[in-house]
Formats: structure tokens, sequence, C-alpha cells
């Protein structure tokens, strides 16, 4: 066995002494980078091509400094400049550990002679090499059992940052984007002198430090926020997760920046995908190890989108804006030959393609928190009530309560509930945390293709919800309510399925308990909660019934330390009751007397 390595560097020495059993061609081959992956580092190879008879193929060099390559038993020359264009190329950069970014531009760069050529596994698809992971994998301290397909991507991830610093997970709504990047957190946790930041939507906050605790639970958490948050770094660094909103992150940028956290995650990341948004130019300057942007929606607008997204997880990666722009204009072929160098670090998977791995329906509680001025209209409302009606208060004041949670706009009809009319108040905005986070949810199952059912007690939400959504074009919204003929509904279902497009359907529970299928939708967004648990069971099964092929997603948005969080507590034990053979129990009363006692606190 001939050790090729031993021989001479340069093809006119090899000559004058080939091995036995070789022989030696003239004709030069064009020489090539080969970028190789070897364990989780990508190594940089010199070789050459020869085409036969239309046929590419490549051979490899014995080393970066041989000028010449094997071809079985025939000794192939390069040019003789082939060993020093391979050290112009690559700069300074170590060949056997090759950063991905400086892989990327290798593979751009064509105009110095010689060719990059990265090898498959290098450029899979982060869903494909994803699906090559274990279904299974054990992290200390999380206490979740992952779906198989969120094991997968966990190691795809961890894997994936620990050699790029960067990625980007875009898997669609109802996968568990949180509870992964919670897993990630775990294989290696932040200390507090360089904790992880995680920047996101006010409305998101509670859902953030719901699910720490929830799922790492010895993970220590703090919110920065609010005026009474710290001022100083020092003050950044008392626990391992430090939570904050895009705002509080601009406002507060001064700090942010002058400390380097170990990880930065970006939740709702379309909030920097605009490169020239004081949010995205704020939160580039903050040192990070590891960056990972999370959105469903990766390109909303332009393929600059993508750009501003990558950029952030991975600095430098595609180059400048402006270089961006010029290599990239908004085009189907540039989309191609974007999409082929940033599919590597980006983790897109639908619920479709995870389908097997999925129970036919998720159920994903969304808890918000009111914002201050919320807050001091709940407080408002709740004493007026009481103070108007002091015997039959608690029942009213309950009603009037949720009809702050579901909209501040929404007053009291005087015939039913359900019909309360829409007030605007120039000192309430249409958008709260909740039509924030419901506009989020629509947005992203509409540019993932899928349909959405809406319920609400109140049957104007669905008229500020399209108002909420007037950004979006071309959305097909229909309603079903108490006052809807019995034999229009079916028509206004069968328009919602037929429309190609986004399509939004607002139903009220009441009215939608039974005898309507609606399986065209997979995406149900409970508005308002209810106080029986068997009337949301039944709502939600318009969707989730037989009939249905693919996994249904079920989102139930409350309020924190509000009335709707005892609706969603009062449902969850009726829930366990109707599991025993002789439910008994009633706390009526109880639940009342808490639902007036529960008071939001100011942040």
């Amino acid at each position: 066995m001939v050790d090729y390595t031993k021989l001479p560097e340069s093809f006119a020495s090899l000559k004058e002494a080939p091995p036995g059993g070789h022989s030696i061609s003239e004709r030069l081959l064009e020489p090539i980078v080969r970028l190789e992956r070897e364990e989780n580092r990508i190594v940089a190879r010199l070789g050459g091509v020869r085409i036969v008879r239309g046929e590419r193929h490549e051979f490899m060099a014995p080393t970066n400094r041989h000028s010449w390559v094997v071809d079985g038993t025939i000794l192939r020359p390069l040019p003789r400049d082939a060993t020093q264009l391979l050290v112009q190329k690559i700069g300074d950069v170590d060949p056997t550990d090759i950063p991905f970014s400086t892989a990327i531009r290798l593979m751009r760069s064509d105009e110095d002679g010689i060719a990059t050529e990265p090898s498959e596994a290098i450029m899979k698809p982060g869903k494909e090499a994803a699906d090559l992971k274990s279904d299974t994998i054990g992290i200390a301290g999380l206490e979740a059992k992952l779906f198989p397909y969120q094991a997968r991507g966990v190691q795809w991830m961890w894997e994936t940052v620990s050699r790029t610093g960067g990625l980007i997970l875009a898997d669609e709504m109802g996968l568990g984007k949180t509870l992964q990047i919670i897993a990630l957190l775990m294989i290696d946790r932040p200390g507090t002198q360089a904790p992880a930041l995680i920047v996101c939507p006010t409305s998101l906050i509670a859902n953030w430090v719901r699910e720490i605790a929830r799922f790492a639970p010895t993970l220590g958490v703090a919110v920065h926020r609010g005026a009474h948050r710290t001022g100083v770094v020092s003050g950044l660094q008392g626990s391992q997760v430090l939570i904050t909103t895009y705002d509080t992150m601009v406002n507060d940028i001064a700090i942010f920046s002058s400390l380097e956290w170990s990880w930065v995650i970006c939740d709702e990341a379309q909030a920097i995908k605009n490169p020239h948004s004081n949010r995205r130019q704020a939160i580039a300057t903050i040192p990070r190890k590891r960056a990972i942007p999370m959105t469903g929606t990766p390109v909303e607008n332009s393929l600059v989108d993508l750009w501003s997204l990558t950029d952030f997880a991975i600095p430098g990666l595609l180059g400048s804006l402006s270089e961006f722009e010029s290599s990239f204009p908004d085009s189907l072929d540039s989309g191609q030959r974007l999409q082929r160098l940033t599919d590597p670090i980006v983790l897109k998977r639908r619920v479709a393609d995870v389908a097997s791995d999925l129970p036919e329906r998720i159920d994903v509680d969304v808890p918000l928190e009111l914002d201050d001025r919320l807050i001091d209209h709940y407080r408002d409302v709740r004493d007026a009530t009481m103070e108007r009606y002091p015997v039959a208060g608690a029942l009213v004041a309950t009603l009037q309560l949720q009809l702050v949670c579901a909209h501040p706009w929404l007053r009291n009809s005087a015939e039913t509930e359900e019909d309360a009319a829409i007030v605007s108040a120039a000192d309430m905005p249409l958008m709260t945390p909740k039509m924030e986070r419901a506009v989020a949810l629509l947005r992203e199952a509409f540019a993932n293709g899928r349909k959405v059912i809406v319920f609400s007690l109140f049957n104007r939400i669905g008229d500020l919800l399209k108002q909420a959504c007037s950004h979006m074009p071309d959305t097909h919204w229909g309603a079903i309510n108490g006052s809807t003929p019995q034999e229009d509904r079916q028509t206004i279902i069968d328009l919602f399925a037929a429309h190609e497009g986004s399509a939004c359907l607002v139903l009220n529970p009441k009215a939608a308990g039974a005898g309507l299928n609606i399986t065209a939708a997979t995406v149900v967004i409970h508005f308002t909660p209810v106080w029986n648990p068997a009337l949301e069971a039944q709502a939600s099964a318009r969707a989730h019934r037989r009939g249905q092929t693919e996994p249904v997603t079920v989102y139930r948005l409350f309020y924190l330390d509000t009335v709707e969080e005892v609706m969603i507590d009062r449902s969850a034990w009726k829930n366990d009751l109707a599991n025993e053979t002789v439910p008994v129990s009633t706390r009526d009363a109880d639940d009342l007397k808490r639902a007036l006692e529960i008071m939001p606190v100011k942040s």
C-alpha cells in the first residue's frame, strides 16, 4: 500500500521517481478546494476535476501541499500554483477547522482561480440533517418528554450552534420551539456572569417564565422591564436566564451591550427583520457567544428579511447588506441560490412533516400579562361594578372583567353578553397583549397555508381581529354566532373551506356546539376562556374530529392574575372531575370569590 503523503510534493519531482505500478499523466486538471465534514469540523482539501464523456470526476491530493492527485494508479498534475491558490483563498484560517461563515465565503468567491465545492454533508438542509439524529436524548434537569422530532431538533441545534455560533429556528407554530430552546439551554447551562438573554414581545414574557419554571425549574430566571429594573450591568448577572422585551432592550442597549451573553435568543424574530430598524441595529451590538432567532416565517417581505436574521445569527455570513442586495435581488433564482447557502443553518419543519410524531391534537396554553394601562382599567371596572351591584355584584363583575380581558373597547349590551358593543377609546389601543398574540398566531398560520378558527364568547371580537389584521391582504373572514340563521351556516363553512388563501372563521362557542364540521381548519384559537370545559371541548371538536387528516393545534389565550386564570384553573379542575366515577364536588362560590379577589400587579 503506497503512502502517497510521503511522495514528493511537486509533480516535477514525482515524475522522476513514480511509485511502482503507477503511471504519470501530463494533462493538467482543474484545481478545486473540496470542503468536507470530519466529526463536527469543516476541512478544506485540495483536489482536481476531470471531465470524462461529460461526467465530472473529482480526485484529491495526498495533502494540501501536493500539486498532484491520485486517480487509481494514475497520478495527474494540478497547476503549479494550485497549493498557493489554496493558501491565498483560505488565508489565515486553519484548513482542518474552517468556520461555516468562511466556508460560505469560499464557496461564493469564484474569481481567484480555484473553485470551492462543498460536500453534501456540509450543505444538507437543517430539516434533513435533523432527521438523521436519534429519536431520544437525555438532558439532565429537563423535566419534559420530548417528541422524537423535538429530540432530533435539539441534537441538530446543539451540533450546529457549537460549530457555527448561530442558527435560525423556524419550526411551524405548535411544534414547541420554546421547549426546544429550553432543552438547548439545559445542555450547556448558562452561568450568572454570562447569562442567556431572551428577547421577546411583551405578550410572550409570561409564557417564557411559565415554560422555564415548568420544564427547567432549576434554571434561575429574571425579567428585566418596568420602572424598577436595574440600570447597571451587574444587575443583569443575578440569574442564569434574563428575559426582556424588544423595546426595553433598545432603551437599555448601553448596559446590554456591555456584557457578553452566553446565548441571545430572539423570539418572534420578525421584530428584527428590518435591518434599518432601531431594534435590529441595537441587538446587533450585543456581544454573544451563540445566537438564535426564532420565527415560523423567515421571509415575509423580501430576501433581505433572511439576510437580517442570518446576519444576526452568524454575523458576516452573507456579507454586508449592500453586497447582499447586489448579489441577491428579489427573484426566484436569487431565492434558490440563497436557500442553498442558508438551509444548513435553518431548521424549518411543518406540522405535516412530523405528523407521525405528534398526537392528533396539540393543546397549547398561552398565558399573557395585562399591561399597566389595562391593569388600571381592570381594577377600575371591578371596583365600579362591585359598588354599583353590591348584591349581585359577583356575577355581574366577573362578566365585566371578562369583557375587559377580551378587549377594553367592548361594552356590555342590554340584550345578551355575546352582543357586547364596540366603543373605541382614545386612551386604550386596539393592540392589546392578547390581540398582539392572536395576530401573531394568525400571521404565522396564514404564512404556512393553514386555516384558523377563532372562538370568542363576544361576537364583535371578529371585527376587532379584522381591523388588527388589515395589513394581511386577501384574507377570507367568516363568522357564525347565535344570530346566524341555521340555513346559512353550512354555506359560511363551505366558503371558508374553499378559499385558497388565508382564511379565518370566528365562532361563538355557544353557537358551534354541535353539527358543524370544519376540518379545513388545523389551528384553533380560544380567544376567551369559558367557565364550562365541555363547551370548550365541543368547540375544539369542530376541527378535531373524524375526517381531519392533520394534527390540530389548539391555543388557549388567557391573562394571568385575572378572572381568566380562574376560568382556566376551573376548567382543568372540572376535566379532572370528569375522570372520576362519581363527580359530586362543586366550588362555584369559591371560584366567583377568587375571580374577584385575584388582581394583576404592575411590573
